[in-house]
């Protein structure tokens, strides 16, 4: 995507990696909007920013249609989507408590930016320049043990983002898979002071850095990931799954 000049949608963009996000792209010369389900969060933060906002909930499909039809009636030179929303969360499997947990990292790790998706390509696909960021995660490549679902909606979304990439590339909509490493955001309880984790404004700083050093990268991949991202690739995949199971305090 280009690093300016967009009108960008973050849904996932009041908190953590979408508001850093969304404040950098606002300052490169986008317009910005962000969406989530907090009206009081929304107002404080055009408020702040400047941000253009829009109320959605992406666990639920009515709301996902209802922000689209919100979004592109608006501003309808939209050009860029980032599907940025998802939760995470701790679960054990040996306990069948863990269902209810499940259920909704799938519901709105996966069924959320699907449903995204299918609501902004059609009008993606009239727009120049427009591209869509999908969101996975190091841990699409490598799990981490105590986050089976998390590990595996976001190792859908690569393979999503990869599919997709080849179904759209002839309309000219870009696809472009931001792959982050742990970072210290709310995820997960205590991952914003962790020392595991990479400092929230450094990735942002080093997520902008590399759109603007390559426009049509189809991964963003900052240098902290790339230890998860070729694990097997480099052929050291169970010494990096172990390393990551001993190392991350939220394995234990």
């Amino acid at each position: 995507m280009n690093p300016s000049g967009n009108t960008i949608f973050v849904p996932g963009g009041t908190s953590g990696i979408g508001l850093a996000l969304a404040e950098r792209l606002k300052t490169t010369g986008n317009t910005v909007i962000i969406g989530g389900r907090r009206a009081d969060l929304l107002d404080r933060l055009a408020a702040e920013h400047g941000f253009g906002t829009v109320r959605i909930d992406v666990t639920d499909p009515a709301s996902i249609a209802q922000a689209a039809a919100t979004v592109v009636d608006r501003y309808p030179e939209l050009n860029v989507l980032v599907a940025m929303a998802g939760i995470m969360r701790r679960e054990d499997w040996t306990d069948p408590a863990f269902l209810a947990d499940a259920e909704e990292i799938v519901t709105t790790n996966l069924l959320g930016p699907i449903r995204l998706i299918a609501a902004f390509t059609g009008h993606l696909q009239t727009r120049p320049d427009a591209t869509i960021m999908t969101v996975s995660s190091g841990l699409a490549h490598v799990p981490l043990r105590v986050t089976p679902t998390y590990n595996a909606t976001k190792a859908a979304i690569h393979l999503l983002s990869e599919t997709l990439r080849l179904q759209l590339a002839p309309t000219g909509v870009q696809v472009t898979e931001l792959v982050p490493p742990a970072v210290r955001t709310g995820l997960l309880p205590g991952q914003e002071t962790s020392e595991f984790a990479m400092p929230l404004d450094e990735y942002a700083d080093e997520v902008m850095a590399l759109i603007k050093a390559d426009q049509h990268a189809d991964e963003i991949l900052v240098d902290r990931v790339k230890f998860l991202r070729y694990a097997e690739t480099r052929g050291d995949y169970d010494q990096v799954v172990a390393t990551l199971n001993a190392a991350d305090p939220h394995a234990r």
